[in-house]
């Protein structure tokens, strides 16, 4: 049996480390983030955590919102396929950044891609 996405990127450590630079970029990015100027940053990086966690196939502790739900008041505030390209090429950069093999990454990306539809609301 494959282990899963989670155990082979790391696991939590794993996890946790590819957030927080994840949103270190993010904050830094003018392209998205004044998506980010009214959002209590603590706890949307625990969120993003329990969500990566389960999408990845780690122990699922995600409670929040759907795709759709919680990205409906940025749909309101122009969130686009643009930017969405940048969260997944950020989300790259941020594990690249941390020594991740690019087959993962690609496997990543290919989740985050997923999700286009619903967090776009489509």
């Amino acid at each position: 049996m494959e282990r899963s996405l989670y155990d082979q990127l790391g696991g939590a450590a794993a996890v946790d480390a590819a957030v927080d630079v994840f949103y270190r970029k993010v904050l830094a990015d003018g392209r998205i983030n004044s998506f980010f100027d009214d959002v209590d940053m603590d706890r949307q990086i625990l969120k993003q955590k329990a969500f990566l966690t389960m999408v990845f196939g780690g122990p699922a502790s995600y409670t929040g919102k759907d795709m759709r739900t919680g990205h409906a008041h940025l749909i309101k505030r122009g969130l686009n396929d643009s930017h969405v390209d940048a969260v997944i090429e950020l989300l790259g950069a941020s594990l690249r950044e941390l020594g991740v093999a690019e087959p993962l990454i690609a496997k990543v990306a290919a989740i985050a891609e997923s999700a286009r539809a619903d967090v776009l609301n489509r």
